[in-house]
């Protein structure tokens, strides 16, 4: 029998099993704790996170992408404007086409709300503001990721019939396009909804530090399945095309240039594609790689690099659009056109409507002279 108020030796109330206990539930309790109403400074300072964002290099990096993101904001509503203006793209294709420039347009304002708060701004931003900034970012890849698997199906459709556009109704094309938005904006919200590392700092990522290491897998694996899905619907279409114009060219010498037009799209929506696959696959790859915690890729050195990717991606888009489509290309000079004498119609009728100077007048400020009198009897 042991002697009463002496711990056997062994058990959990002994001096040594109580300090074992009690010292990783203090690391656990200020693991698991929230953070709620830190700076970012905590959140970097826990992941270990260096941006790299020297003065020079941050400044050239702003200026250079301020222009940038001038061109996208212009040149993605010259496309919104040109798809409502010209009623020749009053088709289902092109308002999903519209509807990717309006993607643009929001990673236009994205990029230039993260090149003002980032750097040395970064670490002051409050939990919610970094929530912000990478919200917009979210929203906006995968508004546009939506919308080119959206393209994808519906050009899916329209081949297997071998049409130019497919049938979908106005008010399909608008509920596909609600749906989009609706599930871009729910996946950029997610983190801010709690599947975030605020309260579990050990699974803090680098290149997020409040976004949770399974979140960036999670996001990250499903963007590239995504990926592939379109690759695999757009190699389907192209060898079916391929294989119904070489049956089609011995009979349709007449008409094989409208049968071409259903290929011309597909080429432009294509290019699209690898343009997109090519600007973001390394960034997905990275956050892949940041999800899965690999200590010994430096994921930081690219981030500069991935984010320059990321706005290339968003200048090409306009770009390809007026040089595969001749429609488009038109359509956005008859609308600078427009705008052009808008301008200069607006100056006229504004200097129409300003009064003479004292310049200026007629005569009507001062009395007529005595010779002027005269010459006006002879004339008369």
């Amino acid at each position: 029998m042991f002697k009463a108020g002496l711990p056997m030796y062994g058990s959990s109330d002994s001096p040594r099993a109580a300090l074992h206990h009690r010292l990783p539930s203090k690391m656990a309790q200020q693991n698991y704790s929230c953070h709620y109403n830190e700076s970012m400074g905590f959140f970097y300072k826990n992941s270990s996170a260096e941006d790299g964002w020297n003065r020079p290099k941050l400044i050239l990096v702003q200026v250079v992408g301020s222009i940038f993101c001038c061109f996208i904001l212009v040149s993605n509503a010259m496309v919104i404007a040109a798809v409502i203006t010209n009623k020749r793209f009053h088709y289902p294709f092109y308002y999903l086409l519209a509807n990717l420039a309006a993607s643009d347009f929001l990673a236009g304002i994205a990029y230039v709300y993260l090149m003002f708060n980032t750097g040395d701004v970064s670490r002051k931003l409050t939990v919610k503001g970094y929530f912000i900034r990478q919200g917009l970012l979210d929203i906006s890849l995968s508004a546009s990721l939506a919308n080119l698997l959206v393209i994808a199906l519906e050009r899916y459709i329209s081949v297997m019939n071998w049409k130019v556009h497919s049938n979908l109704t106005k008010r399909r094309v608008t509920l596909l396009i609600v749906l989009v938005w609706a599930i871009s904006i729910f996946l950029g919200a997610v983190p801010s909804l709690g599947w975030n590392c605020i309260c579990n700092l050990s699974d803090c990522s680098q290149l997020a530090p409040i976004f949770s290491r399974s979140y960036l897998i999670f996001w990250s694996a499903s963007n590239l399945v995504v990926f592939l899905v379109m690759v695999v619907i757009y190699t389907r279409i192209y060898t079916y095309v391929k294989r119904k114009t070489a049956v089609l060219t011995p009979h349709t010498s007449g008409s094989i240039n409208r049968k071409r037009t259903p290929i011309k799209l597909i080429k432009t929506v294509m290019v699209v594609l690898g343009a997109f696959v090519i600007c973001w696959t390394p960034g997905l790859v990275v956050l892949l790689l940041d999800g899965l915690n690999c200590t010994s890729c430096d994921v930081m050195k690219l981030k500069t690099w991935l984010l320059l990717l990321a706005v290339l991606n968003s200048v090409m888009n306009p770009c390809i659009y007026s040089y595969k489509d001749e429609e488009m290309w038109t359509t956005f000079k008859n609308l600078m056109r427009c705008i052009g004498n808008g301008t200069r119609r607006q100056r006229s009728t504004r200097a129409n409507a300003r009064p003479l100077s004292s310049g200026q007048d007629t005569g009507n400020s001062q009395p007529p002279s005595e010779e002027t009198k005269n010459e006006d009897q002879v004339i008369l």
